[in-house]
C-alpha cells in the first residue's frame, strides 16, 4: 500500500513547497516592476545637470565615437586627454548604451538606473539570507526603493546607482558564501566591479566583510579556497590599475595614482548656486519619511547581537561610518552606501512592531513623527499651490505626502497593522508623481538651459573648436550638448586671447562684450537667439 507524505496541515509538503515557491516569484517579480516604474519612467525628459552627469557623458559619447578604433574603454580620454578623475567602467556602459540605442539623456541615465532597480532585488535577497522570514526581506526591499536619495541619485547618470547595486552583490555573495565556497568568486567580482567604478568604496567593503566574517565565520578566512575565489573575482581591476600605471608616466607620482583609485570625495554632490528651500530639500531627503523607523531599528540591533543579521548591520554601519565620515572625512551625500543597511534594519524594525501583540501599543514617537511630516507636507503644498505657485505638479506630491503621512499616523494610533502597507503604497504613489514631474532633478530650475547656447555654438563655429567664455565656471553639460570644449576665462584672458589668436570664438554676457569693445560685425546675429543672454563673437582673421 502506498503512502504519501503529509504535514500538520493535511497538505502534502511538496504543495507547500511549490505554493511558497511561487510567492517568492510573486513578491521578486512585484519588486521589480515597481523598481522599473520608479527608475526608469521619465528618464529622459530633463537634460543634463553639469558636474559629473555632463563629464561622464561626454567620456562615454568618446568612447562610443571610438569603438573598434582603439583602446579607449580602457583608457578612457576627456576631449582628447587622459581621463584620470575615475575608472571606466560606468563610462563603458554608457557608451553601450550609446552604440544601442544612440546618444540622449536617456540612454545617458539608463545603466546606472538599471543597476539601481536591481539593486532592490539585492537587498531582498540579502534580507532573506539573514532573516529567513520573507516579510522583513520584503519591507527592507520597499524602505529601500522609497528612499529619495537612492531613488533620485540612481536615476543621474552618475555612480551612485552602480556602486549601490555591486555594495549589494559583493555582501549578497559574502553571506552566500558562507555556506559554499564557490559563491566568493562572486563577492570578488563584485569587489571588482566596485573597484572599477570607485576604487575606494571595494576596500571599505571588503574591510566589512572581513570584520563580519571574522566575528561570524572566522574558519573561512583560514580556507585558501575562499581566498582563491576572492583574488580570482578582483584580477579584472587589478589588471586595469596595473594597466593604467604602465600606460600614463603621470602616475607614477603616488599622488596622482591614489586620487584615480580614491576619486573625487566631492564629485557625487551637485555644487550649485541654490535657494534656501532647495537646500532643504537637498538635506531633508537623507532624513525623510525613514529617519525614525531607522532610529529605532538601529537600537534593535543593539539587543540582538549574538544573531547573524545583528552582526551584519552593526559591522556594516560602524566600520563604514568610521572610514568614511572620520578617516576619509566625505560630506553628507557618502552616506548612501549605508542606506541599504538601513533599510534592513528599518524592515526589521517594522516586522517586529507589525507583529507585537494587541495589547502593547505601537511606538507613540511614530505618530507624533508622522503627524509632523503630515502638517510640513501639507504646509509646504498651500505654498507651492497659493504663494509661490509654479505647476500643479508640487502641490500634488504634497498632498499625496500628507494624506500618507496622516493615515499612517492615524492607522498606528488605532493599532492597525495595515499602516505598512498603506504607508509604502502612499510613498510609492508620491515617488511616481515626483518622478513624472519635472522637479525631481530640483537643480535645474536654479540653472540657464543650456540646449539654445549649445545650439548656438554648433550652428556658428566648425567641429572640433574650443570656445572661450565669459561665463564665471565651466558648464560639462554646455560642452556635451555643443559638442564642443567652452573654456572659461576672465576678462583679462579674454581681451588677450581675442588680440593675439585667430580664429577666435568667444561666448559673452552682453555687458563683457560691450567691455571688449568689439565690433558688431564679429557677432553673430539671428533672430533665432535674440532672446538668448549671451553672444557668440567669431574673429576669423
Amino acid at each position: 500500500m502506498s503512502s504519501y507524505p503529509t504535514s500538520i496541515w493535511k497538505r502534502s509538503p511538496n504543495k507547500l513547497r511549490q505554493g511558497e515557491i511561487w510567492l517568492e516569484c510573486f513578491c521578486f517579480i512585484s519588486l521589480f516592476l515597481a523598481a522599473l516604474v520608479l527608475f526608469l519612467v521619465n528618464l529622459g525628459n530633463l537634460p543634463l545637470i553639469d558636474l559629473k552627469e555632463g563629464v561622464v557623458a561626454q567620456v562615454a559619447k568618446e568612447i562610443y565615437q571610438g569603438f573598434g578604433l582603439g583602446d579607449n574603454w580602457i583608457f578612457p580620454t576627456l576631449w582628447g586627454e587622459p581621463y584620470l578623475e575615475q575608472p571606466t567602467l560606468v563610462p563603458d556602459l554608457i557608451a553601450i548604451a550609446y552604440k544601442v540605442a544612440g546618444v540622449s539623456e536617456f540612454t545617458t541615465r539608463l545603466p546606472g538606473a538599471l543597476l539601481g532597480a536591481v539593486s532592490v532585488l539585492l537587498l531582498y535577497n540579502i534580507g532573506r539570507e539573514i532573516f529567513v522570514a520573507r516579510l522583513p526581506a520584503l519591507f527592507s526591499a520597499l524602505v529601500y526603493l522609497t528612499c529619495l536619495p537612492v531613488l533620485r541619485l540612481s536615476r543621474l547618470a552618475m555612480l551612485d546607482g552602480p556602486l549601490l547595486c555591486f555594495e549589494l552583490l559583493t555582501i549578497w555573495a559574502i553571506l552566500r558564501s558562507r555556506r559554499d565556497f564557490r559563491w566568493s568568486l562572486l563577492a570578488g567580482i563584485g569587489l571588482a566591479l566596485m573597484a572599477l567604478t570607485k576604487g575606494i568604496l571595494s576596500l571599505q567593503i571588503l574591510a566589512i566583510a572581513l570584520v563580519f566574517l571574522l566575528w561570524d565565520t572566522p574558519r573561512l578566512l583560514t580556507s585558501t579556497y575562499y581566498w582563491a575565489g576572492i583574488i580570482l573575482g578582483t584580477a579584472p581591476a587589478i589588471a586595469w590599475y596595473v594597466a593604467q600605471w604602465f600606460r600614463y608616466h603621470e602616475l607614477k607620482t603616488t599622488g596622482i595614482f591614489f586620487h584615480l583609485f580614491l576619486g573625487d570625495i566631492s564629485a557625487t554632490v551637485i555644487q550649485v548656486q541654490l535657494f534656501p528651500e532647495y537646500y532643504l530639500l537637498s538635506g531633508l531627503q537623507y532624513l525623510l519619511p525613514w529617519l525614525v523607523v531607522m532610529a529605532m531599528g538601529l537600537k534593535l540591533i543593539s539587543l540582538n547581537l549574538e544573531w547573524g543579521w545583528g552582526k551584519l548591520l552593526i559591522t556594516w554601519i560602524g566600520i563604514y561610518a568610521i572610514l568614511s565620515l572620520a578617516i576619509f572625512s566625505q560630506g553628507y551625500w557618502s552616506i548612501l552606501p549605508l542606506y541599504p543597511a538601513l533599510a534592513l534594519a528599518a524592515g526589521r524594525q517594522l516586522d517586529v512592531v507589525r507583529n507585537v501583540p494587541s495589547y502593547i501599543a505601537y511606538p507613540r514617537i511614530w505618530i507624533y513623527s508622522f503627524m509632523l511630516m503630515a502638517a510640513v507636507a501639507a504646509f509646504a503644498g498651500l505654498y507651492w499651490g497659493i504663494r509661490d505657485y509654479v505647476d500643479f505638479y508640487l502641490p500634488f506630491i504634497c498632498g499625496s505626502l500628507a494624506i500618507t503621512f496622516t493615515v499612517t499616523a492615524i492607522a498606528i494610533a488605532q493599532r492597525e497593522k495595515q499602516f505598512v502597507p498603506l504607508l509604502f503604497w502612499g510613498l510609492f504613489i508620491s515617488m511616481f508623481l515626483l518622478i513624472i514631474s519635472p522637479h525631481w532633478i530640483w537643480e535645474i530650475i536654479t540653472q540657464e538651459p543650456v540646449e539654445p547656447i549649445a545650439t548656438l555654438i554648433r550652428e556658428h563655429t566648425p567641429a572640433e573648436t574650443i570656445i572661450y567664455t565669459s561665463m564665471s565656471e565651466e558648464r560639462s553639460s554646455l560642452n556635451f550638448y555643443s559638442d564642443r570644449q567652452v573654456i572659461p576665462q576672465s576678462f583679462t584672458q579674454l581681451k588677450q586671447t581675442w588680440k593675439q589668436n585667430y580664429p577666435v570664438y568667444l561666448l559673452l554676457d552682453p555687458m563683457t562684450l560691450e567691455k571688449l569693445n568689439l565690433s558688431q560685425q564679429m557677432v553673430v546675429k539671428s533672430s533665432k537667439f535674440e532672446s538668448l543672454k549671451w553672444v557668440l563673437a567669431i574673429k576669423n582673421s
